[in-house]
């Protein structure tokens, strides 16, 4: 803001500077009380905001606190992950890689009582499983409608990473519908991008809303493929519309019957050259060898996606479902080219 410089000489020259200064004064009076009516609107902006944050704040720890007790740690001769009560009879669902081929396990609620759990049953192709605590009361957790979630959502990862039990990450939705390949082949589609850390223990945890809904089970975190070190900022959680149709599943029947994933019935091998995979056996009656695919035989291609590597035909068939009928191009061992139509079966984890 600009000084008035008042001219201080003698004379006529006093007189005008009394009346400069006088006018100067009024202006700057009303200028004054026209401040304060900026300031109080600038306060009430103020004040607003502060509800906003304290509202945002509320939000959050009660979504941890009501949340935190359901998300429990699930650990075998393995190692430790997490998991999520989803039920009042002691059903907790977790990742397949947490539990592995464990058939008892041990669970660890938030307060730090250890119980024997019993595997229910596992589902590799979404990596699911779920596994039994009988006769502890464990608080279940809702799951949310993971339809409904939206780029941009606020969420807050639960879980037990490094071993920390009931630790805290949170983030943003930050893409949706994602087909991610995990490091033993499994290619998992419709998968949640999320910012909110996902590290080593979360797998199996709760990825849940600001309403206290899980709407999300951590899986994976990104791996950079130039240092093989994990992206930060970048994790994956499996949808829990998902999760309620599988592990509702399993609950039911100790197994899925109705996966709505597709199945080639081969077992393959990625080729050291990168020019396809390699069929190791075929599933007698299966898909494929109803088509006439054959031991021997290199897949190079599903439906136009040319496949260099074991984990392509997950990502490919991740994408397709039951019943389809795939164009599957294939090398034989004799070197020729051969194009076949293959009725994609039902993925039934067996």
């Amino acid at each position: 803001m600009r000084r008035s410089v008042l001219n201080t000489h003698s004379g006529p020259w006093r007189a005008a500077a009394r009346t400069t200064f006088a006018a100067a004064a009024v202006l700057a009076a009303a200028a004054i009380l026209a401040g304060c009516g900026g300031g109080s609107d600038s306060a009430s902006t103020t004040t607003g905001k502060n509800r906003d944050i304290t509202a945002l704040q509320t939000g959050f720890v009660d979504t941890i606190r009501s949340v935190s007790p359901s998300v429990v740690q699930v650990e075998t001769n393995a190692g430790l992950g997490s998991g999520v009560v989803i039920d009042g009879r002691g059903n907790i669902v977790t990742n397949h890689h947490v539990v592995g081929s464990a058939k008892r396990v041990h669970v660890t609620d938030a307060s730090g009582r250890r119980y024997p759990a019993t595997v229910v049953g596992v589902f590799t192709p979404d990596d699911l499983a779920v596994v039994r605590v009988n006769g502890a009361r464990l608080p279940a957790a809702s799951l949310g409608d993971s339809a409904a979630l939206e780029v941009g959502d606020i969420v807050v990862a639960i879980g037990n990473p490094l071993g920390l039990q009931s630790s805290v990450t949170s983030g943003i939705v930050s893409a949706l519908g994602r087909t991610v390949s995990e490091q033993n082949g499994v290619a998992l589609p419709d998968v949640i991008q999320t910012s909110a850390a996902i590290n080593p223990g979360n797998s199996g945890g709760a990825l849940v809303d600001l309403s206290g809904r899980v709407i999300g089970i951590p899986t994976l975190a990104a791996i950079d493929p130039e240092n093989h070190q994990l992206a930060g900022g970048i994790g994956f959680a499996i949808p829990s519309n998902t999760v309620k149709e599988i592990a509702g599943q399993i609950i039911q029947h100790g197994r899925v019957v109705d996966s709505d994933r597709a199945y080639l019935g081969v077992r393959l091998a990625t080729l050291r050259s990168g020019r396809g995979a390699l069929v190791v056996s075929v599933t007698r009656g299966g898909p494929a060898a109803s088509a006439g695919v054959v031991a021997g035989d290199t897949v190079t291609a599903i439906d136009g996606h040319v496949v260099k590597s074991v984990d392509d035909v997950a990502t490919t068939l991740a994408d397709l479902r039951p019943g389809a009928n795939a164009k599957v191009s294939v090398r034989t061992a004799a070197g020729d080219a051969v194009k076949l139509t293959v009725t994609l079966g039902q993925n039934t984890g067996s």
